[in-house]
């Protein structure tokens, strides 16, 4: 859904399929646009609108997105793969936003291909606002840090939150089939609490929730009490993965940034952030 100062704009669609959209502007106003994400094909809405401001004498603002699209196609491994994450930025920067906030964007790669662009989640001028979400799950799970620890799924994660969340954790390695992006196995470094102890796995995105399948398996195997769950991003695809019906996840926690579904009774949603 595609909002501009906080009102929706809702396209009506001719018999053909072509979208007629209706947004009145006026001249020397700024607009702020946000795109709560639901499917690719409202790029081309953000176009036509994005053009209809500044054509009309408005000004772009802002484009608040809480989750980039395309952001885990962020590198190809080989000449075949298309560099999805790279061409979508350039069309985003070519309708002139003056800034661009992104919820949690899945790496720098993101940040480094859109001008302007700001995280939301994790500036330097809002850094302890944004922690707060998790600081507080944190403490309502009554996590203990002589005794439990954070799960970072992969190094990347890790060196994101290392910085901000100051709690012992332990870090995944996970070995990939690239043919197929299947996890074959994973591996935990860290320093392992004595068992039981309880753990609070933190990342960015969810789909189908392999990743933290495995790692639930893995951290069970080490001597886990209770595991949740917290990703900012969180996919409908979730509920047709494993891990929902796996009883090894006590509570997954995630925002409405991407999920639109019913929530099932393990799925809680938090407060989204805000720009």
């Amino acid at each position: 859904m595609i909002e501009i100062n906080g009102k929706p704009v809702i396209p009506e669609f001719f018999p053909a399929g072509e979208q007629r959209l209706r947004f009145a502007v006026t001249p020397d106003t700024q607009y702020s646009v946000t795109w709560r994400y639901e499917r690719e094909e409202e790029l081309i809405t953000l176009f036509y609108l994005a053009k209809h401001i500044r054509g009309q004498g408005g000004e772009l603002a802002m484009l608040y997105v809480p989750y980039l699209p395309n952001a885990r196609m962020d590198r190809v491994k080989s000449g075949e793969e298309v560099f999805t994450l790279k061409y979508f930025c350039e069309f985003v920067n070519s309708l002139g936003f003056g800034k661009i906030v992104i919820n949690n964007p899945h790496s720098d790669v993101c940040m480094a291909l859109l001008n302007n662009a700001e995280d939301g989640y994790f500036s330097s001028e809002k850094r302890q606002h944004n922690n707060a979400l998790i600081d507080a799950l944190m403490k309502r799970l009554n996590l203990d840090s002589g005794r439990d620890v954070l799960f970072y799924p992969d190094q990347g994660c890790a060196k994101k939150y290392e910085g901000v969340i100051r709690f012992p954790f332990l870090t995944g390695h996970k070995k990939r089939d690239w043919g197929t992006g299947k996890i074959q196995s994973l591996d935990i470094s860290g320093v392992i609490p004595p068992a039981p102890f309880n753990v609070l796995i933190v990342d960015d995105i969810c789909s189908y929730g392999g990743t933290f399948l495995h790692a639930a398996r893995k951290l069970k195997e080490l001597g886990a009490g209770k595991i949740w769950l917290y990703v900012t991003h969180c996919e409908n695809s979730l509920l047709k993965g494993e891990l929902v019906q796996s009883g090894l996840i006590e509570k997954i926690y995630t925002t409405r940034s991407i999920f639109t579904a019913e929530a099932p009774e393990i799925l809680e949603i938090l407060e989204e952030r805000n720009a």
